[in-house]
């Protein structure tokens, strides 16, 4: 985990890696529970024997359950000592290049692309994530993540 003293040190650090991740199993009881908790069923997902036939050879993970990983690696990327509270603002832009079989490894790389000054002790932050799989070249999610961080 990457630690930053101060909030207002980030503004030095933009176009630059600011983390990454540790590793998260993406297991098929966790691509289970999102579809229960989602509703978004497809075989795709859940059907494993009839996954083993279709395009990617295994149930593979809805592209939501990744981006729904974001807070969790966030907190193992990087912290900043000073703030007390972050909030998600959205996200500007999302792509899934790639499949996320079940029981893939996956982590995530932060790289600050802009820093804002919003109030006293407050700043907006927007980072491209982009999350890997173990033994993939290719990202499986790529998207902007725009926070804001209270002193």
């Amino acid at each position: 985990m990457q630690t930053y003293p101060k909030l207002g040190d980030m503004r030095a650090l933009v176009g630059q890696e600011i983390g990454l991740s540790d590793w998260i199993e993406v297991d098929q009881d966790r691509i289970n529970r999102f579809a229960e908790a989602t509703g978004d069923l497809q075989w795709i997902h859940l059907d494993v024997e009839r996954a083993t036939k279709g395009p990617y050879g295994a149930t593979i993970a809805h592209g939501f359950l990744t981006l729904s990983l974001l807070p969790a690696f966030s907190q193992t990327a990087f912290s900043i000592g000073d703030v007390r509270m972050g909030v998600n603002y959205g996200l500007n832009r999302v792509r899934f290049p790639a499949p996320v079989p079940a029981g893939s490894r996956l982590r995530a790389r932060f790289k600050l692309l802009e820093y804002t000054d919003l109030t006293e002790g407050a700043a907006q932050l927007v980072t491209e994530v982009s999350i890997e799989r173990e033994g993939s070249e290719r990202p499986v999610c790529v998207a902007e993540q725009v926070s804001r961080r209270y002193v």
